[in-house]
């Protein structure tokens, strides 16, 4: 099966790692890619003390208010095939690709692409594409999409992110 969870609300990744304990929990093995993020988030701590789950981070995170430079679209592109022979390999049940759909906006790796990794996911594999404005033609190809909206935020008074809640 095939989810997005897309929206501009917080929460896609928090909910794709809560996915990614429950197949722990079964004993599945978890691959996570993170895409444009490249900083040592807290969720990265704990998951690292976890067994059958890998993580992978293939940005570096600072360009978002800038265009992306050459090394951030190579490092992506380097995430998207490694993420794809995992896929392929059938090794690991549960495989998120989180933010890909950021990284599908500003243009790291293509829809295209992406669609072809959707389509050739043997049906032993869950696929997980998380992201903001996740593109019309992943959303027509996903099994689930769940839309997480903002309704209210405490960022728009000013409150930074914070360790252990956003970082």
């Amino acid at each position: 099966m095939i989810h997005i969870y897309t929206g501009n609300g917080k929460g896609k990744t928090t909910a794709a790692l809560g996915l990614a304990i429950r197949a722990l929990g079964a004993c599945k093995k978890v691959y996570i890619c993170q895409f444009i993020k490249g900083r040592p988030y807290s969720e990265l701590l704990c998951l690292k003390k976890l067994k059958n789950i890998t993580v992978d981070q293939c940005g570096r995170g600072c360009f978002i208010k800038k265009e992306p430079s050459r090394m951030d679209i190579e490092l992506a592109q380097k995430g998207l095939n490694k993420a794809a022979g995992i896929i392929k390999s059938k090794k690991f049940d549960l495989v998120i690709l989180d933010e890909i759909n950021c990284a599908i906006e500003v243009k790291l790796v293509r829809t295209s692409d992406v669609l072809n990794i959707i389509k050739n996911t043997p049906s032993t594999v869950e696929l997980v594409l998380t992201g903001r404005n996740a593109p019309r033609a992943l959303i027509n190809a996903a099994d689930l999409v769940s839309e997480i909206r903002e309704i209210k935020h405490y960022y728009r008074k000013g409150i930074k992110a914070r360790p252990g809640i956003e970082l």
